[in-house]
């Protein structure tokens, strides 16, 4: 998926307008629709603007990756639970599993 593919998706996904995302990194709706369609290149400063307005990393908007979709609220996060130390990270974990296996189970009992 294209750069301009991604901003649509995430800016129709979050249900702003091309004009609201323009007037959040300062610049017009049609701006952002010429780097939707591909026809305008925009600095890495502008690209950076968007994905904070839009709540995604600049790895989403950018490239394909292994992590182009964790939300910024999700990163942040993840990173305050790098920072703790390695008994706390490892119950924050214990309890993500859970979780995890919790919600797994309850999708094949759906079935």
């Amino acid at each position: 998926m294209a750069f301009g593919d991604r901003l649509a998706f995430a800016r129709k996904q979050r249900k702003m307008t091309q004009g609201a995302l323009g007037g959040k990194v300062g610049t017009s709706g049609d701006i952002i629709g010429k780097y939707e369609r591909g026809e305008n290149m925009l600095s890495i400063d502008v690209a950076a603007k968007m994905a904070d307005a839009l709540g995604v990393t600049l790895d989403y908007l950018v490239k394909d990756g292994e992590y182009e979709h964790i939300d910024n609220e999700t990163l942040k996060r993840l990173k305050e639970v790098q920072g703790l130390d390695s008994d706390t990270r490892a119950h924050v974990f214990a309890t993500i599993d859970a979780f995890i296996k919790a919600a797994r189970l309850k999708s094949i009992a759906a079935l």
